[in-house]
């Protein structure tokens, strides 16, 4: 049998084609610090976010994959860039004018608006890590202000001041003519008042590991450029990373492209090869325009969660990366199904299963599959009980599925509450029942006829051919319109499951009622 390490190398997955640029980067040898660094950075002026979790997540994928490669150790760094001065108040804190008082300031020097912890910046970084710890990635996490101040930035930062003025040229042609005027790699901290500053550089000794700077009030001011009394405006100090920590592999969104770009510049003037990259497409929200955090437009991983299990966003973010995909709620119950279906497939796969998503979701070992129902029949079951409570939806999976229990499934458990809170939030509010035409009263009640005569224990297959059989026999050229009128006239909507599988978990006898009524004449509505 083909043992994994071949598999891998042979596997077409993007996180597997990722690992192997990252193993062919370090000739298949360790680096001489000894492993591989991958690096995931976070800007903590906000709470995390679900950019956060895909660049986690997608990052850990690529990890995953390189680990199958290579016996040379791999370590992540989720590094915080926590001591950029705050330059606005977010709208979504309490004691916002406390904070506005600390404009300017290091994350980490203004006082914490929740009043949990010694700074804002660390009460974003403790967010973050419990954000990341709920979904188990394996991380270290790294502070900015812990890496400035410890004097462990010192030789990096004493290296971007001998090449100060080729650093400065790489990012004097993307700033407009004001900035250019007053631009400087290093922001010193005002030592009266804490803030960061963006001030006019006069001089620069590389010699001491000092610069002067004009400070605000018209003085001139000489600091070192280590111990934490500077920091690097973001572009150098991204690249001063990459150098300082020797980072191997980084993965950063399509709108920093040009900002990897010159990254990559300043990395290679301070010595070093910058790290292999990775670009992501932005999400969309649902008018297909591009998310963003001050606009509050898309969905947040909290909200995500609400709605579905952590491994449908999981396998959300692995499917097609490089493509803009629409971030939405309505897109949760596909992205639920799709988990479901690749994991249902994954033990019979064989040589293809490190193809499979869930192979790279779980790490090689997904769960056993456990009930075979999926998100859409769940919804389509509450819809048509019209109830949010999980016993109901139970006692129909019960008489389905004898041996389902909430305790012995309680992963098929979870999905039932997902699928209540969906249906409520945003099913059930947009139901519309419509009446059958008469072409459609005459099918549907030969449907009826038909269904009472088949056995109460019919399988979804068998109720499905019956379906399939009317819709052929009653002129239905393209049967797509004969289910979409099943959707709508029997569950006020215009899409829902396979019927005969459905009607198999609602009941043979409870889905005659429903056809029954409506040929009665009676309207069916989210209330019946």
């Amino acid at each position: 049998m083909t043992n994994e390490r071949d598999l891998a190398e042979a596997a077409r997955a993007w996180p597997f084609e990722e690992a192997r640029r990252v193993l062919k980067r370090i000739d298949a040898k360790a680096p001489d610090k000894g492993y591989v660094l991958f690096e995931t950075g976070y800007g903590p002026s906000g709470l995390p976010h679900i950019g956060t979790f895909g660049e986690v997540a997608r990052t850990t994928m690529v990890r995953q994959a390189f680990q199958r490669l290579s016996d040379v150790p791999a370590r992540l760094f989720c590094f915080s860039d926590d001591m950029d001065g705050l330059r606005k108040v977010p709208d979504n804190i309490p004691n916002k004018a406390m904070v506005a008082e600390h404009l300017g300031k290091p994350l980490t020097q203004i006082p914490d608006p929740f009043g949990t912890h010694e700074s804002f910046g660390h009460h974003n970084n403790a967010r973050l890590r419990g954000f990341l710890d709920t979904f188990g990635f394996e991380y270290e996490f790294q502070s900015a202000t812990d890496w400035y101040t410890s004097g462990r930035f010192d030789g990096a930062l004493l290296q971007v001041l001998r090449h100060y003025d080729a650093v400065k040229n790489v990012v004097l042609p993307t700033l407009g003519p004001e900035r250019r005027e007053t631009y400087s790699p290093f922001l010193p901290l005002c030592p009266k008042t804490g803030r960061v500053l963006q001030v006019p550089v006069l001089e620069v000794n590389a010699e001491a590991g000092t610069i002067v700077y004009e400070d605000e009030d018209g003085r001139q001011v000489e600091v070192p450029v280590t111990g934490g009394q500077c920091k690097l405006q973001w572009k150098a100090d991204w690249a001063m990373r990459w150098y300082a920590l020797g980072v191997d592999y980084e993965m950063s969104g399509k709108d920093l492209i040009d900002s990897v770009k010159l990254g990559s510049q300043i990395c290679r003037l301070l010595g070093a090869r910058p790290p292999e990259g990775f670009n992501y497409e932005l999400f969309l929200d649902e008018e297909a325009r591009k998310i963003s955090k001050s606009k509050g437009n898309g969905l947040s991983a909290e909200e995500w969660l609400t709605y579905g299990p952590p491994e449908s966003l999981s396998h959300f973010m692995f499917q097609k990366p490089r493509a803009a995909k629409r971030l939405y709620f309505d897109v949760i119950p596909r992205a639920v199904d799709d988990y479901l279906s690749h994991l249902a497939a994954y033990d019979g796969q064989d040589d293809k299963r490190l193809e499979n998503p869930v192979w790279h979701i779980h790490n090689g070992q997904p769960p056993v599959p456990g009930t075979k129902l999926s998100f859409a029949m769940l919804l389509n079951l509450a819809s048509v009980c019209n109830t949010e409570d999980p016993a109901v939806l139970w006692g129909f999976i019960s008489r389905y599925a004898p041996d389902a229990t909430p305790q012995g499934d309680p992963f098929l458990d979870r999905l039932v509450g997902f699928a209540l809170r969906y249906y409520r939030d945003f099913v059930k509010p947009a139901k519309r029942y419509r009446a059958p035409s008469e072409t459609e009263r005459k099918a549907l009640a030969d449907l009826a006829a038909r269904l009472r005569e088949v056995s109460a224990d019919a399988d979804g297959e068998l109720i499905q051919g019956e379906v399939y059989a009317v819709g052929k026999d009653h002129g239905y050229e393209n049967l797509r319109d004969w289910f979409k009128a099943l959707y709508e006239i029997l569950l006020g909507q215009d899409q829902g499951p396979r019927i005969g599988s459905f009607m198999a978990l609602y009941g043979l006898k409870e889905s005659l009622a429903l056809i029954e009524t409506v040929l009665q004449g009676e309207s069916l509505t989210a209330s019946s």
